[in-house]
């Protein structure tokens, strides 16, 4: 991740960084920032670390967590069906995506716990139980007469200053 922003921060030495495991306790999104971010004062790295740069750094990795389904078709639930070293890929990937994502969110200064939990909020106003329980449409399909006035940008979509996608996300 340094003068290669394209180093992972999966890609530690051995020892490098205490586990949760190694702590028998949860890791908190505030830890991993805190780890994160003495892990590229550490290598001097901060002077590579920009929103662009992190975004980028981040979009490279969705891609490569996508490489791993894109053949796949449908896979169920728990991927009963992979093998250990696939998985062990697979939550390689998922942790590159999650630290660039917390890094690129501390560099832009927001809160990513607090954000998630007003998205949350927001989704529960957008998609009542009631009116969306097991249907795809997106917010703007069901009729919901108690969120509240939003305005058009002109391409026909409507906003509210959060996006939310059709499965409610």
């Amino acid at each position: 991740m340094g003068g290669g922003v394209e180093k992972s921060f999966a890609s530690t030495a051995a020892g490098d960084i205490t586990t949760p495991k190694d702590k028998e306790e949860d890791v908190s999104l505030t830890d991993l920032k805190k780890r994160m971010a003495d892990f590229a004062k550490e290598r001097d790295w901060d002077q590579f670390h920009s929103p662009r740069n992190l975004l980028l750094a981040l979009v490279g990795e969705v891609g490569e967590l996508s490489e791993i389904f894109q053949w796949k078709g449908e896979v169920p639930k728990g991927l009963p069906d992979w093998k250990d070293e696939e998985k062990e890929h697979l939550g390689e990937e998922l942790s590159d995506v999650l630290l660039y994502l917390i890094r690129l969110s501390d560099i832009c200064g927001i809160d990513l716990g607090k954000a998630a939990l007003r998205k949350l909020q927001v989704n529960a106003i957008k998609y009542p139980v009631n009116l969306c329980k097991g249907s795809s449409k997106k917010h703007n399909q069901i009729v919901n007469t108690s969120f509240p006035a939003t305005t058009s940008n002109g391409s026909g979509s409507v906003e509210d200053g959060v996006g939310v996608s059709h499965d409610g996300v």
